[in-house]
């Protein structure tokens, strides 16, 4: 038997000094599209990311940076993606400005701030929100189905952040230019 020091026949763990390559998940990178060496079709990539046209690209495959999406974002929720059991949205807080104290019964959310600082309040009723943070930018958030939950902007700039959803928490499509239009279409889809 051969000793090969260097790794192969691989094994584990993979240490070595050799590149390890998984052929069925290679991805090579066009202006326009990515193709993957396995055959699946090519899809759209948002490459040129200054001038991004926000809107909902699901539930087509989609990549985009998601960093440079939401500091672009400056309507209150713009859904970004919206799939079977998962959405992403936009969202844009002005100064002092909240989400609002809200509760999804059935959905887990993940929110994270790009840009800006605010206070996440959280609680198992409306009226009781006993978990509070401090958040700025980097920060995760993640909301528990059936708790209460509100995030205000304390900064002196628009709180960019992004939020997911699942299951899908809003239409396909939805893009609110304020909360007062948020507000109102939440009241008539109740």
């Amino acid at each position: 038997m051969y000793n090969y020091p260097y790794g192969y026949p691989y094994q584990y763990p993979y240490y070595g000094y050799i590149p390890m390559y998984h052929y069925g998940r290679q991805v090579g990178t066009f202006p326009d599209r990515v193709v993957y060496a396995n055959g699946l079709d090519s899809f759209y990539v948002n490459n040129d990311d200054e001038n991004m046209m926000l809107k909902d690209y699901g539930p087509n495959p989609y990549v985009v940076n998601i960093d440079e999406a939401a500091e672009q974002n400056n309507t209150f929720r713009t859904a970004l993606w919206t799939g079977k059991h998962l959405q992403v949205t936009l969202m844009s807080l002005n100064v002092g400005e909240e989400i609002g104290l809200e509760m999804h019964p059935d959905v887990d959310q993940f929110l994270r701030i790009e840009q800006g600082q605010g206070i996440v309040q959280m609680g198992r009723s409306r009226d009781r929100l006993d978990f509070r943070r401090m958040v700025d930018d980097d920060s995760a958030i993640m909301v528990p189905a059936g708790t209460w939950h509100n995030l205000t902007n304390t900064g002196n700039v628009p709180l960019k952040l992004y939020t997911i959803y699942a299951p899908p928490n809003h239409p396909f499509g939805t893009v609110h230019m304020t909360k007062a239009e948020a507000d109102a279409a939440e009241e008539h889809n109740h």
